[in-house]
């Protein structure tokens, strides 16, 4: 099973380049972070993978993360697309790799899922996944594939719950990993989640991040602050009432505040 190997915060890396990249991973590793995620679009990979090298981590240790583009859909080369991400990332092998959008309009997530089951056949990739998947969607990939991914990440945070989508990743024994888990400003400047953090002896980011744990999803977390990267990180020491959780969960502004999957284009 995957999250008896997935760690249970992970750092997001976009949008850095180059050296920033590089830098925020080796740090972010250095802090204690394993699970790195990345993908192909960001145009980091190669900053990425210079980082992993450089870390002094055995690679059995890392759990690393990236993502098929769009076009790589378009055009059915999902295994060729996988080895261009393994040869920037400097690896012989990724931990998980998603569909990082479905594109509804292009019909194409259902092959490219068989695709990338295949190439963990072959041993190029040990978890396949997706992204930003919508309940139909995984019906879909399971309905034509006959298995369901490891993992959808999706956009979550306590003003974004994603009660649907989460209950349908549950219902297909699918885990749950949120992408930007901290919102945008308003949900840290939230008079509910800094009255918790006040209490709980927390920052604000922490307490978002407590919420995403207490409820079994794996938030990837981006920061290039070497301060904020450890002070994320030991969100898993923070502990939530059930009466803290019911005052997070009420700032969900439902599900027509997420990006919508089915308009996103990614290339």
């Amino acid at each position: 099973m995957i999250r008896d190997t997935l760690p249970s915060i992970g750092l997001g890396t976009w949008p850095l380049v180059g050296t920033d990249a590089t830098r925020s991973v080796l740090s972010g590793v250095e802090a204690g972070y394993r699970l790195i995620d990345t993908a192909s679009i960001y145009g980091n990979e190669d900053a990425v993978g210079v980082a992993l090298a450089e870390s002094g981590v055995p690679r059995d240790d890392l759990f690393v993360t990236t993502k098929i583009r769009g076009n790589d859909q378009v055009s059915g080369d999902v295994r060729g697309a996988l080895e261009r991400s393994l040869e920037n990332l400097g690896l012989d092998r990724l931990d998980l790799y998603l569909i990082h959008w479905p594109l509804p309009r292009i019909d194409r997530y259902s092959a490219t899922f068989e695709a990338m089951l295949a190439c963990r056949d072959a041993g190029l990739v040990r978890h396949v996944g997706v992204s930003n998947f919508l309940g139909h969607h995984l019906e879909r990939v399971v309905a034509d594939t006959g298995e369901a991914p490891a993992v959808n990440q999706i956009q979550m945070d306590p003003s974004l719950a994603r009660t649907a989508v989460r209950e349908a990743n549950d219902e297909h024994g699918v885990l749950t990993q949120s992408w930007s888990p901290l919102g945008r400003g308003d949900v840290l400047d939230s008079p509910v989640v800094r009255e918790i953090a006040e209490r709980v002896a927390a920052s604000p980011a922490q307490v978002a991040l407590a919420w995403h744990l207490a409820q079994g999803v794996v938030p990837i977390a981006r920061s290039a602050n070497p301060v904020r990267q450890k002070e994320n990180l030991a969100a898993v020491d923070v502990t939530l009432t059930a009466d803290d959780l019911a005052a997070l969960g009420a700032l969900d502004r439902g599900e027509a505040a997420a990006r919508d999957v089915e308009a996103e284009e990614h290339f």
